[in-house]
């Protein structure tokens, strides 16, 4: 087992897979709050491509997630298996609910470290710092996505805070508002 999959927490563990774009995906179960059915959705106006909608869950307001933009996947139509996976991430800014747009939800397996590697060097269009490991699960290649990595750089892009690993489309913050940021967090 490497170093990079013990501290990314993935090996041996439950993990929750879904389908994006034809791609499967898995996140640790232990992150999975709940799955919801599209429910109805608000378009944030000015918003990143990424996170630009809001829902409503049991009250509180989430923004919504869609990893096709950060791992470069095309868009597809609307699926009737749709559904939306709320996770609590674990950030180095604190623990975030967020919802993440899934074409189908599929089940819980476990996943063993030694089926775990790290994305090859080619033959992948995803940005390897938002790949934690790849790995095989029911006989379908398995990509688990670096959400910390992921959601870190946006959050640092939409601070205002220079970034070279935001997630693409992301828009960066004027000299004023870069200079107020810094200034709070002296």
């Amino acid at each position: 087992m490497t170093s990079r999959q013990e501290k990314n927490g993935i090996s041996n563990t439950d993990v929750v897979t879904f389908q994006v774009s034809g791609e499967v995906l898995a996140v640790p179960a232990a992150q999975l709050r709940e799955v919801l059915e599209p429910a109805s959705i608000t378009r944030v106006p000015g918003a990143d491509e990424f996170v630009g909608s809001i829902l409503n869950v049991r009250g509180s307001v989430v923004p919504l997630a869609d990893l096709r933009v950060p791992l470069r996947m095309p868009r597809t139509h609307e699926q009737k298996d749709r559904r939306i996976l709320v996770l609590e991430l674990p950030l180095e800014e604190g623990e975030i609910v967020v919802g993440i747009i899934a074409d189908s939800v599929h089940d819980v397996t476990r996943i063993e470290a030694d089926e775990l590697e790290d994305i090859p060097p080619v033959g992948t269009r995803w940005p390897p710092r938002y790949v934690a490991a790849v790995g095989l699960s029911n006989g379908d290649f398995v990509t688990i996505p670096n959400l910390a990595t992921i959601f870190h750089g946006f959050l640092l892009a939409q601070n205002g805070r220079p970034n070279m690993h935001a997630a693409p489309g992301a828009v960066p913050a004027t000299e004023p508002e870069q200079a107020q940021c810094v200034s709070r967090l002296s």
